[in-house]
C-alpha cells in the first residue's frame, strides 16, 4: 500500500504545485518569474508524476497492484498487451523526436534548461504538446501492457488530467510570458494536443512544450 499512497501523494503534490504557482504567476507576470517558476514545476513533475511510477514498476510491480487492492485485472490479457505495444510506439516516438528538436533547434531541453529559441518545426507544426501526447500514450501503454486496472485508473483519472491542468493553467501562461505575442499567434494556429494532419504553411515562428 505504500506505493499506492506514494502515487496518490505525488499526483496531489503536482496538481497543487501547478495551482499555486499558476495563481502566483498571474499576480507576478514577468519573464523572470515565469522562468523561475517553470523550473520549480519541472521538479514537481519529476517528483510527482515520474518518480512514483518508476518505484511502482519495481515495488510491488505493475501486475501486483490489483491483487493487493482486491481489484479485478483487465480482461483479454494478450489483447491488452498488444494494445499497450501499439500505444507505446507513437508515444516513444513523440517523446524522442521532441527532445531532439528542443535540443537541436531550441538550445535547451524539456526540463530545467529552458529553451532559448523558438521551435516550430516538424511535429511542433501539428500540435503544441507532442511531448505530452507521447507521455500520455506511454502511461496508457504501461497500464494496458500490465493489464492492471489500478494503473489504468491512476493514469486516466490521475496522471493525465493533472498534467493537462498543468499545461492549461500554468505552462501556457509561462510560455506567453517568455515568448510574448509570437506564442499567442502560434497558440491560435496550432492544436493543443491532437495533431492536425495538414501542416500549416503560414510561418508562425513560435514553439511550445516543456522547455
Amino acid at each position: 500500500m505504500f506505493t499506492v499512497y506514494l502515487v496518490l501523494l505525488g499526483l496531489l503534490a503536482f496538481f497543487l504545485a501547478a495551482l499555486v504557482l499558476g495563481v502566483w504567476l498571474r499576480a507576478h507576470r514577468t519573464k523572470e518569474n515565469a522562468e523561475h517558476s517553470s523550473r520549480v514545476m519541472h521538479f514537481f513533475f519529476f517528483a510527482g508524476e515520474i518518480a512514483p511510477p518508476l518505484v511502482e514498476i519495481f515495488y510491488p510491480g505493475l501486475t501486483r497492484f490489483d491483487a493487493l487492492l482486491g481489484l479485478p485485472s483487465l480482461p483479454f490479457k494478450p489483447f491488452m498487451l498488444a494494445l499497450g505495444i501499439i500505444l507505446a510506439i507513437p508515444g516513444l516516438y513523440f517523446m524522442g523526436v521532441t527532445n531532439k528538436l528542443l535540443r537541436a533547434l531550441g538550445s535547451g531541453t524539456n526540463a530545467f534548461i529552458l529553451t532559448k529559441k523558438i521551435v516550430n518545426d516538424d511535429i511542433y507544426q501539428r500540435t503544441r504538446n507532442p511531448m505530452s501526447l507521447g507521455f500520455y500514450l506511454c502511461a496508457l501503454a504501461f497500464a494496458f501492457a500490465s493489464s492492471s486496472t489500478f494503473v489504468l485508473v491512476a493514469a486516466s483519472l490521475g496522471t493525465i488530467p493533472a498534467h493537462i491542468f498543468f499545461l492549461k493553467y500554468f505552462e501556457e501562461l509561462e510560455l506567453e510570458l517568455r515568448f510574448g505575442e509570437s506564442y499567442l499567434e502560434y497558440k491560435k494556429s496550432t492544436p493543443f494536443l491532437i495533431p492536425k494532419f495538414v501542416s500549416n504553411t503560414k510561418d508562425t515562428k513560435v514553439t511550445k512544450e516543456k522547455n
